[in-house]
């Protein structure tokens, strides 16, 4: 996995190897990067992108360290991995939207810096008969989308309140658990 020839690893004063495979042993293992953080004793860790740079587990486990982490915040990591709460997040900046479940609410964060649930339960979508009504509203085609998750699972573009209620399950069985 290592590209000895990167730049930044030519300009690294040191660098650790992981171990190759699956990046669930290497590069999105949260435990591992905290772990290799402690031994070499860092400061700061800059996780790059994807993997567990995504994963709010990451920063609050390394603020238990004392070790900084360089990117969001884990509840603003939450905000923006949440396909709900990112798009509230947008519409609340004035991002233009397309119609959706949840268009048009805006939010002021917590204080922790997470859309309030009140919110956020506004633009949730629970069952099928839900959808079909909003996209009764907004027009098809739809796409049915899990707000966490990604990679293809937990989507389906639905033409027809008869594809609602076909793909709505689906759509529930592949999302994260939570989503």
């Amino acid at each position: 996995d290592l590209d000895a020839n990167a730049e930044f690893i030519r300009l690294a004063d040191t660098f650790v190897e992981v171990p190759s495979g699956k990046n669930v042993n290497n590069y999105a293992n949260v435990d591992l990067i905290c772990e290799t953080a402690r031994a070499q004793k860092v400061d700061a860790v800059w996780p790059g992108w994807g993997h567990a740079s995504e994963n709010p587990a990451l920063p609050t486990k390394l603020k238990e360290l004392g070790v900084t982490f360089i990117g969001p915040t884990a509840p603003v990591m939450s905000v923006l991995g949440d396909k709900i709460c990112a798009n509230i997040l947008a519409q609340t900046a004035g991002v233009p939207s397309i119609p959706w479940s949840g268009d048009g609410l805006t939010a002021n964060l917590t204080a922790e810096g997470t859309i309030p649930d009140e919110i956020f339960q506004k633009g949730l979508v629970k069952t099928a008969a839900e959808a079909a009504a909003v996209a009764d509203r907004i027009g098809y085609p739809v796409m049915v989308k899990a707000s966490e998750g990604g990679g293809g699972k937990g989507i389906r573009m639905c033409a027809s309140r008869e594809e609602i209620d076909a793909n709505f399950p689906q759509v529930q069985s592949e999302a994260p658990p939570g989503s």
